[in-house]
């Protein structure tokens, strides 16, 4: 009888055979749920993912003001970072960095689409993502899984970091977007500055045109009425009727002293018509101020209202002329200006993805994801009824 030397490797083989696919039947919920992920992720990472560049790039927005003393105080401190008087304007140019204006402006200027779509990416990490269209929409959420802004409250700069694929990518779409920001700064000013010195300069074409109005009519009234400064005027009148009547209390005395001594004098009769003559230029001056309704007096009501309006048109436009100047001061000294603290970078390294950690993740996860499985099946079984 004829022996098969290879029989007893043959069968050792097919016992170790069976043994392994026990050994994976008995394990087979870890392998698919351990085993399985944490290989595909170290496939992936180690052999298909691509290299990520990291450029960062700080700033600061300041204002003139803002540099008034170099106390190193922690008032000083907090208002040289500008988290006093810039931390609004920075939030504003935080929110434009991760707006879709800016992403367009990227797209017209920089071509991020393309930067994003390059053939260095892996198909994973590239626009457009598996299960994703080439819409603006899409570009968008990619946009912000790879563009970071966001302000360090403890040191008061603000942050953008940009992923791209390439150095010269993330350096060319950070400085871009730093310059954007800069120009939105500017308009930001250029806004604020306009809108608060075209209101003074409102104002003070308001006051002019009141004050112009209060002049015309009050020399139209002068010239209706004929009269200059109606108080000067009649203070004029009256100071005429006074003279007259110490004239005429003097011609009194003097008539009534020589009707006592010398009756038949025959001065007296010409001394009782310039009397007489004197009382009626007196009344005749008393009537030109008060009296008839073409007196001084009836015409000084009219008149000192127009002077009130043109006194008060007058101050108004001096008040609207120092708003103004005020104004201008004002939108210079409330300025803000974007400084950078730290200039986009180029990278030399790729800082992401981080390989190991990222498969360590993948493992960490899947053991976590098993255990609560398991816990969960063993929970179900121990409730299960006995047949």
């Amino acid at each position: 009888m004829n022996v098969n030397p290879s029989f007893p490797i043959e069968a050792d083989t097919t016992v170790r055979r069976f043994a392994l696919v026990e050994w994976a039947k008995r394990r087979r919920w870890f392998l698919l749920m351990v085993a399985l992920p944490t290989l595909l992720a170290a496939i992936y990472y180690a052999l298909i993912a691509s290299d990520v560049y990291v450029s960062e790039s700080r700033f600061v927005i300041k204002s003139p003001d803002q540099k008034r003393s170099q106390m190193s105080t922690l008032a000083n401190l907090v208002q040289t970072t500008g988290l006093s008087g810039g931390q609004e304007q920075t939030n504003e140019v935080l929110t434009y960095v991760r707006s879709r204006d800016a992403l367009l402006a990227l797209e017209k200027d920089v071509r991020i689409r393309e930067r994003f779509s390059t053939s260095q990416a892996d198909f994973l990490s590239r626009f457009p993502q598996p299960f994703a269209d080439n819409s603006f929409e899409s570009l968008f959420r990619y946009y912000g899984k790879r563009v970071d802004a966001r302000l360090d409250t403890a040191t008061g700069t603000a942050t953008i970091k940009v992923e791209a694929f390439s150095p010269q990518d993330a350096h060319v779409i950070n400085r871009q977007l730093l310059d954007l920001s800069e120009g939105l700064v500017n308009r930001l000013n250029n806004r604020a500055q306009s809108k608060g010195i075209a209101e003074a300069q409102k104002q003070v074409e308001l006051a002019t045109q009141r004050a112009r109005d209060a002049r015309i009519a009050l020399a139209r009234y002068r010239n209706a009425q004929a009269l200059i400064d109606p108080t000067k005027q009649a203070g004029g009148v009256l100071e005429i009727a006074n003279t007259m009547i110490a004239e005429q209390a003097t011609l009194q005395a003097q008539l009534d002293l020589m009707q006592r001594l010398t009756p038949s004098n025959p001065s007296i009769p010409a001394l009782r018509n310039r009397i007489n003559a004197i009382s009626v230029q007196i009344a005749s001056q008393n009537r030109r101020v008060v009296g008839s309704g073409s007196g001084i007096a009836s015409k000084m009501g009219g008149y000192e209202d127009l002077m009130v309006e043109e006194k008060f048109a007058t101050e108004s436009l001096t008040a609207a002329n120092a708003a103004l100047v005020q104004a201008r001061a004002e939108a210079l000294r409330q300025q803000f200006y974007l400084e950078r603290v730290v200039d986009p970078n180029t990278p030399d390294t790729p800082l992401l993805p981080k390989r190991f950690l990222s498969i360590l993740v993948v493992f960490a996860a899947s053991v976590c994801l098993y255990f609560i499985v398991w816990m969960f099946m063993i929970g179900v079984l121990e409730h299960a009824p006995e047949d």
